[in-house]
């Protein structure tokens, strides 16, 4: 056999390897979505109030604050790494977005710039943190959970900050820019989702994103930087997690110094459901937000049973140890 041989056969096991792969992530996607298909059915069924235009609008509604969080996560699973100060954060980010506003009178749009930049600077300290400090990722992103949510107790006094002299803020979330009776928070998301889709199917960023989740050291040895791709990875999760703070507190009227514990989780929930490997490597926008939603539906259904709120707790749990060994049973078929 010759080198030229051996090399094309080598292209053609890569190309089959790539295509099982493709259709493999099809398949989670496909799953994922017939999963919230049937979810959405069951709790028709189950309930007359749950599908009404009112109630599909309010799980739209949800979703939005979970799958701003779970997009800008969905970069970091899938180099392999973990974010669990998005939740905090976002809390955070909410609380300077108050006082920028409210206590300082600055305009809105340079209100919102100011938190989601400050989003931005928490997940910079957390890629400094893990690529130059070479922190684990559980114990860094641990580590800014605890000072985010000190922080906004700290800058707010431990209360609230209300959005009642700024109706313009409000509006951000809650208003109806086309005048359907569909709230300005659902556009963002969708906009927000197609630019996480383009920037990770896209652009060198995300290319890279998926190459140091598939093998960082080998990553490392092609030339490629990456401490700086890391940081700039956890940056822009930051600066989700800042949006998420904005429509979150848009949402509310008011920043909420002692909530966002919790959202962490059901973000991360959101990106696994969705067919995101927690080692790293695979995961798609499509399917966060199919994930995102997927929590959205269950949350919302079970409220509208009047489920207890411990007993909603265990039935999320048990969804997220199902898509967790879903994940597993994967790549060993792979």
């Amino acid at each position: 056999m010759t080198a030229s041989t051996a090399t094309a056969g080598h292209r053609e096991g890569e190309d089959a390897s790539a295509t099982a792969g493709a259709l493999r992530d099809r398949l989670q996607q496909f799953l994922a979505f017939a999963g919230l298909i049937a979810i959405f059915v069951f709790f028709a069924v189950a309930s007359p109030h749950f599908f009404n235009s009112s109630n599909v609008t309010a799980i739209l509604f949800s979703t939005v604050v979970i799958g701003t969080l779970a997009l800008g996560t969905t970069f970091v699973i899938i180099t392999g790494g973990i974010d669990l100060s998005i939740g905090t954060g976002m809390t955070l980010c909410a609380v300077i977005a108050g006082l920028l506003i409210v206590e300082a009178g600055l305009p809105v749009p340079l209100g919102v710039l100011g938190a989601v930049l400050f989003g931005g600077l928490i997940g910079l300290v957390n890629g400094f943190n893990i690529s130059v400090l070479k922190l684990p990722p559980f114990i860094a992103t641990l580590a800014m959970m605890l000072v985010a949510q000190g922080l906004a107790l700290v800058l707010s006094n431990k209360r609230p900050i209300y959005f009642s002299n700024a109706p313009a803020y409000t509006k951000i979330s809650t208003g109806q820019i086309f005048g359907v009776n569909v709230p300005n928070a659902v556009v963002v998301l969708a906009v927000l989702a197609v630019t996480a889709g383009v920037l990770l199917n896209r652009t060198i960023l995300g290319r890279y994103t998926y190459s140091i989740g598939s093998n960082e050291e080998a990553t490392a040895l092609s030339g490629i930087d990456v401490r700086k791709w890391k940081i700039l990875i956890y940056t822009l999760a930051g600066l989700f997690t800042g949006l998420a703070g904005v429509m979150l507190s848009a949402r509310l009227g008011s920043a909420q110094p002692a909530g966002g514990v919790g959202y962490e989780l059901q973000a991360i929930a959101a990106v696994v459901i969705g067919g995101t490997s927690l080692s790293g490597g695979k995961g798609s926008i499509v399917g966060t937000v199919i994930g995102a939603l997927i929590i959205s539906t269950l949350n919302n259904g079970l409220q509208i049973m009047s489920i207890p709120p411990e007993w909603q707790n265990v039935i999320l749990g048990g969804v997220i140890l199902v898509a967790v060994y879903a994940d597993m049973a994967r790549k060993r078929a792979a």
